[in-house]
C-alpha cells in the first residue's frame, strides 16, 4: 500500500488515545494546567462519572483572545519559555492535552485575564474549532468538557461504571491536592458530598495539615515524619507504621517536584524499605516529596506523565530507602492503635435501651424470684470459673518498671497476651508477635556479625515431604546453612536435617522444615542473596519464638517486655501485625464515660 499522510482530525484522534485515556485522565490535565496558571481557588465539578460533563474553573492568570486561539492547537504551549526541554519545571507541557480532548469530545473554554475588558470563549467539537468571541467571565480560566468520547464511541465500551470513574477522578484531584496545599480545592461529584480544601501553607505543617484534610486524621496518628537529603535530592512527608499497611498500593502518595507520580524506582524503593516489616501481600501508607534540580529528571516520558526518568535512579533509591528504615527504626516501639473515639463507638452500651442491669451475664440467667439474693449467687457461681490465666497478684507491679516504654507485667490472659501497666495506661502484649520480632532481630544480627551459631542433633532428623518441595530445599542448602540450618537430600521424597541454628532452642524441627517448604516458591532467586536470607530468617523465626498458649511467669513476661523495648523494629511482627496495642487512661476513662 502507498506510504500517505494521515488527515489531522485523525491524528489528533491517535494523540487523544494517548493522553485521554479515561475522565481521570481530563481531569487531571486540566487541574494541572489550572495550577500551572497560578490558581488560588479551583472548582471541579463531575456528572456521570466525567462522560457527561467535567468543569474546571480557576482564579489563574487566564488566556489572552490571541492565546486561547493557539491553546487548542497541538503542540502549543506557555510553558517552554527557553525552550530548555532539560528544566522543566511545570506540570507538564506537551501541548497536546486541550486538542486531543476537543477530538473525542465537547470542549468549551471560556478566559480572561486581569488587564482584559472582556473574557473570550472557543468551543472545539470533534476536533472542529469555533471561532474565538467574546464572553462573561471573571479572572481566569472556566473549562467544560461534555459527552466524552461521542466521537470516538467505541472508547465507551472500555470505561466503566459511572461511580468508578467518578472515583478515579476524585483520586487524581486529590493527588494534586496533596501536591500543592497552598490552592483551595472544592470537588463537586455525583453519589458523594461536595468537598472543599481549604489553603494551607506551603510550609511542613502546610504539607501535613492538607495531608490531613486529604488522607484522614489516622495517618498523621499512624505515621512518622520522613525527612532526608543526600547530594542535592531532598525528601520529605510521611511514612505509615507497619501496623498501618493496606491491601494494595493505591494508598502511597508519591510526588517529584510537585508532580504526582507513579513510578517504579519510587515504589521499588518504598517496598525495599518496608520488606524486613510487612508480609508480601500488604503495603504500607506513605506520603512522599521528592526535590531536585529539574535538570536531575525527565518529566516528560510518559504521554500522561505519571512515569519520570531519574539521571541518577541509584542515588534516590538509596535515599528513600535509607531515610525510611531511619525514620521507620526510631518509631519501632510504635504500632498502630484504635483510638479511643472508635473505641467508644462501639464498646459504649446503648443508653437508650431498657437493657435488664444483669442481662450481661448470660441469656440463661434465672428469674429473680422472692429469694434475691440466692439466685444471685447461683448466677455468680454458674459463671465463676475464669477462662483466662489472670494471676495480677502474681505479678506486682515494680514501681520502677511503671516507667519503662510498656510498663510492668501484671497479667497473662488467655496464655496468649501479656497485660502490662504504665503510669497513664495498659498495654496488651501478643506474646508470640513479640517474640517472633525479637528472635528475627537476633538471626539478622549474628548473620551480619559473623554467621549464625548451629547447634548439632545429637540424632539426625528425618523430615518427609513433597519431592518437589525436597528437591527445592536441598537447592538452597547453602543458604539454609548460612542461617545455621543445616539439610541434604535424604532420597526422592525427604531431608536430612543435620543442625540447627542455636536460637532457636528447642524447637520443632518437623515443623520448621515444612514450614520453609511451603514458602520455598517465594525466595525469589533473582533477589539478591541478602533479602533471599532474611526471607527465611523470617520463616525460622517464627518456630524459635514463644508460642501462644505457654504459661509464662511474671519474671518472663518482664523479660521479654524489657527486650521489645531494646529490638528494632518491635512495634509489629514479621508479617506487619502490631506485637501491641496501647490505651491511655484518659481513653479508658472515655469508654467508661468519665470523660
Amino acid at each position: 500500500m502507498p506510504v500517505r499522510q494521515l488527515p489531522e482530525s485523525l491524528v489528533n484522534r491517535i494523540a487523544a488515545g494517548e493522553v485521554v485515556e479515561r475522565p481521570a485522565s481530563v481531569a487531571k490535565e486540566l487541574v494541572e494546567n489550572a495550577l500551572d496558571a497560578g490558581a488560588r481557588r479551583i472548582e471541579v465539578v463531575l456528572s456521570g462519572g466525567g462522560r457527561r460533563l467535567i468543569r474546571v474553573t480557576d482564579d489563574g492568570s487566564g488566556m489572552s483572545a490571541g492565546d486561547l486561539g493557539l491553546a487548542v492547537e497541538r503542540h502549543a504551549t506557555s510553558k517552554l519559555a527557553n525552550d530548555d526541554l532539560d528544566a522543566i519545571a511545570t506540570l507538564g507541557f506537551r501541548g497536546e492535552a486541550l486538542p486531543s480532548i476537543g477530538a473525542v469530545a465537547r470542549l468549551s473554554i471560556v478566559t480572561r485575564t486581569q488587564d482584559a475588558d472582556a473574557a473570550s470563549e472557543i468551543l472545539v467539537e470533534g476536533g472542529r474549532k469555533s471561532e474565538v468571541r467574546p464572553a462573561a467571565l471573571g479572572q481566569g480560566t472556566r473549562i467544560e468538557v461534555r459527552d466524552l468520547f461521542y466521537a470516538t464511541p467505541a472508547r465507551l465500551k472500555f470505561l466503566k461504571s459511572d461511580r468508578a470513574e467518578t472515583a478515579a477522578a476524585v483520586e487524581a484531584v486529590k493527588r494534586l491536592a496533596l501536591a500543592r496545599p497552598d490552592v483551595a480545592f472544592t470537588l463537586v461529584a455525583e453519589d458523594r458530598p461536595p468537598v472543599t480544601y481549604a489553603a494551607r501553607g506551603n510550609g511542613t505543617e502546610g504539607r501535613l495539615a492538607r495531608m490531613a484534610d486529604v488522607l484522614g486524621a489516622d495517618l498523621r496518628e499512624n505515621a512518622v515524619p520522613v525527612e532526608g537529603e543526600r547530594e542535592g535530592v531532598a525528601l520529605s512527608g510521611l511514612a505509615g507504621l507497619p501496623t498501618f499497611s493496606r491491601a494494595n498500593s493505591l494508598a502511597q502518595y508519591l510526588f517529584v517536584n510537585g508532580r504526582p507520580v507513579r513510578d517504579k524506582v519510587l515504589l521499588g524503593a518504598v517496598r525495599a524499605a518496608y520488606a524486613d516489616l510487612l508480609h508480601g501481600d500488604r503495603y504500607p501508607v506513605v506520603a512522599l516529596f521528592l526535590s531536585l534540580d529539574p535538570r536531575e529528571v525527565d518529566v516528560n516520558v510518559h504521554p500522561a506523565k505519571t512515569e519520570v526518568r531519574f539521571r541518577d535512579p541509584g542515588l534516590v533509591r538509596a535515599l528513600l530507602i535509607r531515610a525510611l528504615k531511619d525514620t521507620l527504626g526510631t518509631g519501632a516501639m510504635r504500632a498502630a492503635t484504635t483510638g479511643a473515639a472508635r473505641l467508644v463507638s462501639f464498646a459504649r452500651p446503648n443508653i437508650g435501651s431498657a437493657r435488664p442491669a444483669q442481662a450481661w451475664r448470660g441469656s440463661a440467667a434465672p428469674a429473680y424470684a422472692p429469694h434475691f439474693a440466692e439466685a444471685e449467687q447461683a448466677v455468680f457461681d454458674a459463671v465463676a470459673a475464669p477462662s483466662a490465666d489472670a494471676r495480677a497478684d502474681a505479678a506486682p507491679a515494680a514501681s520502677d518498671l511503671l516507667d519503662k516504654p510498656l510498663g510492668a507485667a501484671r497479667a497473662q490472659l488467655h496464655e496468649t497476651y501479656i497485660v502490662a501497666q504504665t503510669r497513664d495506661g495498659l498495654v496488651v502484649v501478643d506474646q508470640h508477635a513479640a517474640h517472633e520480632r525479637i528472635v528475627y532481630e537476633r538471626l539478622k544480627a549474628a548473620l551480619a556479625r559473623d554467621g549464625v551459631a548451629r547447634q548439632i542433633l545429637l540424632v539426625p532428623q528425618v523430615v518427609e515431604l513433597d519431592p518437589g518441595d525436597a528437591a527445592a530445599l536441598a537447592e538452597r542448602a547453602d543458604d539454609l546453612a548460612k542461617l545455621g540450618l543445616v539439610v541434604e537430600q535424604f532420597g526422592p521424597g525427604a531431608v536430612l536435617v543435620r543442625e540447627v541454628p542455636a536460637l532457636l532452642g528447642d524447637t520443632d524441627v518437623i515443623g520448621l522444615v515444612h514450614d520453609l517448604a511451603e514458602h520455598v516458591a517465594e525466595w525469589d532467586q533473582s533477589l539478591p542473596l541478602e533479602r533471599r536470607l532474611l526471607a527465611v530468617a523470617s520463616s525460622m523465626s517464627c518456630h524459635g519464638s514463644v508460642r501462644a498458649g505457654r504459661r509464662l511467669k511474671p519474671d518472663e513476661m518482664n523479660a521479654l517486655l524489657r527486650e521489645m523495648e531494646t529490638t528494632e523494629n518491635a512495634g509489629q511482627c514479621n508479617h506487619g501485625r502490631p506485637t501491641y496495642v496501647e490505651l491511655k487512661l484518659a481513653d479508658i476513662e472515655k469508654l467508661f464515660g468519665r470523660r
